[in-house]
């Protein structure tokens, strides 16, 4: 569920920032000098390079549910950044947006903390294991 919210959030972000450049662009805004072709243009790679981000979120948080275990230390890290900026961009987006997108970004950071906390050390313990130790 975690991986399928985070691809369907990948392409919202891409359209988020284009409308962002397309603003920039033609209101010709800049900010201190700053060239706005440029303020434009990293707009645009940084809604390419968040919604890569969210893609490879969405496979780690995918194949930790296919194969039934936590995910690496590598995806627990990607999947931990993941939550703290939904967290940081909920609290933003309470006073831009509303209450509507806080809740939506909310669900989703709920989801990937319950992808970190569902396949925890103790999670999914094979049979042998568990069992009790002979006398």
């Amino acid at each position: 569920m975690t991986g399928a919210v985070l691809l369907l959030e990948a392409p919202g972000i891409v359209a988020v920032n284009t409308v962002m450049a397309r603003f920039v662009e033609a209101q010709s805004m800049s900010l201190d000098g700053m060239d706005p072709d440029g303020m434009a243009t990293g707009t645009r790679v940084l809604g390419y390079v968040s919604a890569a981000a969210l893609v490879l979120c969405a496979l780690v948080a995918l194949l930790a549910g296919l194969r039934d275990r936590r995910p690496g230390r590598l995806g627990r890290g990607l999947l931990i950044g993941c939550a703290l900026v939904h967290g940081v961009l909920g609290a933003v987006a309470v006073g831009l947006l509303g209450w509507g997108a806080f809740a939506f970004l909310m669900v989703v950071l709920g989801l990937v903390v319950l992808t970190l906390v569902a396949y925890g050390k103790g999670a999914r313990r094979p049979v042998a294991e568990e069992a009790p130790a002979p006398a």
